[in-house]
């Protein structure tokens, strides 16, 4: 089975680019593909809250509903205000579009860096969040986590692989099911405390006074309750994914998404206060929830499985995402171009594997233990957050459409929360979150350093209206040769039709060797010049690079260009090569980098 068939069994036969309309999404594919990660978060979003007041202890705990009341304020805010991202600029880029043009270059990539990390993050944390509920319900598997989370990441990178569509196709189900069975879950727990069946002792009072509890700590908590906004500006990125007419569909999207995550994270909390639900290091929050509701049956499970799905397919909203905004910001020559290119089946392949091996390498770093890596998450998210809402303010200030007034306002009260939240995570967080202030930077600066790149690059290859190509009067071939064979032969028989100067070269690291190429040479082209050079280190690049240095020096003077023909013989079958040295691999890799050098590969097939 070659190379070929197995990619077309993993990831399915090439689609033609006529087929690129028909990898559109409509709004319910879109919701689960791009929402699955906000709407995951519910799934830790309380928790992270309860896990601070921890701190303080049990009667802490009614503060969470203040919190979630003031995490719901916040998301109705971003929620009207990438609703008028989506509609001014619906080619998609979100933060990183809005950033660069309203308020520079550097704003607009400090913007897509941290969402290119961010979603990263999002993956090894979806996965290790969702592996963990897996492992709550099957103690027994707790230490094949990282071997789980790797497995997870390589099944989603097949998926998205194999297109958008049938990611969608496939994901949308799981996500749906979640929504569902929470739906369910808060339905029921809610049911038993309007019927009295919960008693009121299990929570503390709201309203109850709570010894040694800070501003800071209330602040600290708040700023953990907001992951459960993380992926909310995921669809802003990807609205050229959408089904015509794209941004009005992507709008849409955005509106359920909302709706959803403050019904489901809203219902949580609730549960949870009214549960007197505290944080285990071994059981989630949605776990303990499900049992007071409904026991260790089998509905338990199944709320368990689903939450873990969401978790691992939240990951998904990153592999939408991620590729889109790296195209954006290749298409703009900050990436490499690779970025830009589409797969066989018309996803941004390169995007996709990139965002895989990233998350894995995470994951096993962090020993699938990634919670430690939830506030930093928070950070990535709350700065394009920040910088897109002050872009949209920008922008309405300078442009004054029609309604002008009603946008700004909206922008800057986003602004206004989102800076805030930022300045409390950086405030409560600070060595959780520092790394923030060490890689953002090193990424703003790569993104500069590829840009310079590539203006150099159009530089040099922009063509003048006076040529400046020296006119050459003849062409020196060397070839270097390793024996007398029909590979040599047949090089030779090219190097006598591009060349009026041939000659042959052999490095030697014997006398007798060097003897015996000679002899064989003079009976095989007596015509050809061969040079022999000795090498008494075994080296074969060092001598034969010296040799054509004075070679170019002599074709310089005399006008000539220099031409270096490797000859190279191709093997039938791939995995014969491990079975040959690389020498004309060796020489070419070097010879490229010389400015004067023409390098040619004259190939030799091998029919067995």
């Amino acid at each position: 089975m070659n190379k070929s068939t197995v990619k077309r069994i993993i990831i399915g036969k090439p689609l033609k680019t006529s087929a690129l309309g028909e990898q559109k999404l409509n709004k319910l594919k879109a919701l689960a593909i791009l929402s699955s990660d906000a709407l995951s978060s519910v799934a830790y979003g309380t928790e992270q809250i309860l896990l601070v007041l921890s701190a303080v202890g049990f009667l802490a705990y009614w503060y969470s509903i203040p919190i979630a009341i003031g995490v719901l304020i916040l998301l109705t805010a971003l929620m009207l205000s990438y609703r008028q991202i989506i509609y001014a600029y619906p080619q998609g880029g979100g933060a990183y579009v809005v950033s660069k043009n309203n308020l520079g270059e550097n704003a607009g990539l400090i913007a897509g860096g941290s969402l290119l990390v961010d979603y990263i993050l999002t993956v090894a944390v979806s996965v290790s969040a969702g592996t963990d509920a897996i492992t709550s319900a099957f103690p027994s598997l707790y230490h094949y986590n990282v071997i789980i989370a790797i497995l997870m990441v390589i099944l989603i990178t097949i998926l998205n692989l194999r297109g958008v569509t049938e990611s969608a196709s496939i994901l949308a189900y799981p996500v749906y099911l979640f929504v569902f069975t929470l739906l369910i879950l808060i339905g029921v727990g809610i049911w038993k405390v309007v019927n009295g069946e919960v008693p009121t002792e299990l929570h503390t009072p709201i309203g109850t006074t709570v010894p040694g509890l800070s501003v800071f700590l209330l602040l600290k908590a708040f700023s953990s309750g907001c992951s459960a906004l993380t992926g909310v500006e995921a669809i802003s990125n990807a609205v050229p994914n959408f089904k015509e007419p794209s941004a009005k569909n992507a709008v849409k999207t955005l509106t359920m998404m909302g709706l959803f995550l403050a019904v489901l994270f809203s219902g949580i909390t609730f549960l949870a206060f009214w549960f007197g639900i505290a944080p285990s290091g071994e059981e989630t929050v949605i776990s303990q929830i499900a049992t007071e509701v409904f026991g260790k049956n089998a509905m338990y499970y199944f709320i368990q499985v689903t939450t873990a799905i969401i978790l691992i397919l939240a990951a998904n909203t990153g592999y939408a995402a991620f590729p889109l905004l790296a195209v954006n910001l290749a298409s703009d020559k900050y990436m490499p171009r690779i970025f830009t290119v589409r797969g066989d089946r018309l996803s941004y392949s390169n995007g996709i594997v990139i965002l895989g091996i990233s998350s894995i390498l995470l994951i096993i770093f962090f020993g699938g233990h990634t919670e430690k890596l939830i506030p930093l998450y928070a950070v990535g998210v709350f700065i394009p957050f920040t910088l897109s809402q002050t872009g949209m303010s920008r922008k309405w200030m300078k442009e004054k459409p029609e309604g002008w007034k009603g946008k700004l306002a909206i922008n800057l009260i986003g602004a206004f929360i989102t800076f805030t939240v930022l300045v409390i995570l950086f405030t409560t967080k600070f060595f959780q979150v520092w790394p923030v202030l060490f890689f953002l930077p090193i990424v703003v600066f790569g993104f500069h350093k590829i840009n310079k790149h590539y203006q150099n690059v159009a530089e040099q290859l922009r063509v003048a209206k006076t040529s400046s190509a020296i006119k050459m009067e003849g062409n020196m071939v060397i070839l270097p040769v390793a024996g007398v064979t029909k590979v040599v032969e047949n090089s030779l028989a090219y190097a006598e039709t591009v060349g009026d100067v041939v000659i042959a070269v052999y490095v030697a690291f014997d006398r007798e060797s060097e003897r015996r190429m000679e002899e064989k040479w003079e009976e095989f082209r007596p015509d050809i010049r061969l040079v022999t050079i000795h090498s008494q280190y075994r080296s074969l690049i060092r001598p034969l690079a010296r040799f054509i240095d004075t070679i170019e020096e002599k074709a310089a003077e005399q006008k000539r260009s220099v031409t270096v023909i490797i000859p190279q013989f191709i093997t039938k079958k791939s995995w014969h090569n491990f079975l040959h040295n690389q020498s004309s691999l060796l020489i070419k890799a070097h010879l490229l980098y010389k400015r004067n050098i023409i390098v040619t590969t004259v190939p030799y097939h091998l029919r067995k």
